[in-house]
């Protein structure tokens, strides 16, 4: 028998957290979550998104052991901008027994009847910025820091549940071009004629210190490209500074891009950085006290890159902008010796996006999902 446990003491979300690092311990392509952030996001004192959210964490557990987790989330502000009722589920996971996932879903959707939603969907996290997706392709393939991994018979269990597709992400990964092939100078040339033409220029960024006049404008940028994107809500001034002071330590100015027009105001910017999945998998998650160390020496020293964001001001789409910031990020590439790059998840409908890497060679190697299920009047 199948009891479900709501999370209600700091210990138990520690399980619900670290549960994934035990279910796919021997599975190499996982990523195990930042352990100290997952923890912080489930805390309303340390997550701004409390303000317009509520949220609930689940466990099962079968014979006293824990055989799955569930997240629930309430965002109010989604459903008022998208107009709908939703709850959103994630950091979901289970082992290969319907029994436990239907329980798990079943008290997801007990809430949100409660809270009166008539759909659920996932997985989705409190913003746009937060993980999402369940990954349908490319089980294979390692994930990104910022993304998850899960089995494969999950997606036969979400579908017995009555859960479909309502949106996937798609995923590439590009090889990184030489300083001297044709595709490298031509690029060059397209954002030097670009920047030339539209009267941009790049700023000179030195150290991470540099960053700080551009975090604002940066997050400004992106409430106003992101918000037509799927279950996106503005980000606060207290998320901004949440998401900078999660990303700006990662980031190196040689794969940050931040272009300016002749005012100096942000029309577009990119962020990458180095992978660090080989170092956060090597501690498990936790980053002190030794994690930290192969954490620097990845930023460093590497042969990958992450993408995280980018965005380019609707004034100035169609321009050719996203030529300049690639070959900022390249030329950074070539310094640092790496080879490969990966995109984090991007709507398969966003065609503009993914039309920008035609001139690299790549591939489509991951597609994740978002599920969603109506719900009945009653269970």
């Amino acid at each position: 028998m199948v009891e479900i446990q709501e999370v209600k003491t700091r210990s138990d979300l520690k399980k619900f957290v670290v549960f994934p690092n035990r279910l796919y311990r021997n599975v190499p392509q996982y990523m195990p979550p930042l352990i100290s952030e997952d923890m912080a996001d489930w805390n309303p004192r340390a997550n701004p998104a409390f303000e317009y959210c509520e949220a609930k964490c689940f466990l099962a557990l079968r014979d006293g052991k824990i055989v799955g987790r569930i997240g629930a989330i309430l965002s109010r502000l989604a459903n008022e901008k998208w107009n709908t009722r939703r709850m959103r589920f994630t950091q979901v996971d289970f082992i290969d027994d319907y029994e436990v996932s239907a329980a798990l879903f079943g008290a997801v959707e007990a809430w949100a009847r409660e809270k009166g939603c008539d759909e659920v969907h996932g997985p989705l996290g409190f913003t746009d910025l937060d993980r999402e997706g369940m990954l349908i392709e490319g089980f294979d393939q390692k994930s990104m820091f910022i993304t998850y991994y899960n089995h494969p018979y999950y997606i036969d269990h979400l579908t017995r549940l009555g859960y479909g597709k309502d949106v996937d992400w798609v995923e590439f990964l590009l090889k990184v071009p030489g300083a001297e092939e044709p595709v490298t100078q031509k690029l060059d040339r397209l954002a030097n004629r670009v920047a030339q033409m539209s009267k941009l220029h790049v700023a000179q960024l030195r150290s991470r210190r540099d960053y700080k006049p551009y975090i604002q404008k940066v997050f400004d940028l992106v409430n106003i490209c992101y918000a037509h994107l799927y279950g996106t809500v503005p980000l606060s001034e207290a998320q901004i500074k949440k998401y900078a002071d999660k990303f700006i330590p990662l980031i190196n100015p040689e794969l940050a891009c931040f272009v300016l027009d002749e005012r100096d105001n942000l029309v577009a910017f990119g962020v990458s950085a180095p992978s660090m999945a080989a170092a956060i998998k090597k501690h498990n998650g936790h980053m002190f006290p030794l994690g930290f160390i192969d954490l620097l020496r990845a930023l460093r020293v590497n042969d990958t890159l992450d993408l995280y964001l980018i965005a380019v001001h609707p004034d100035y789409r169609n321009r050719g902008v996203n030529a300049i910031l690639m070959n900022h990020v390249l030329k950074g590439c070539h310094k640092m010796g790496i080879t490969q790059a990966e995109t984090g998840p991007q709507l398969e409908t966003n065609e503009k996006i993914q039309h920008q890497w035609n001139m690299f060679t790549y591939r489509n190697h991951k597609r994740r999902r978002c599920f969603i299920k109506k719900l009945s009047a009653e269970a």
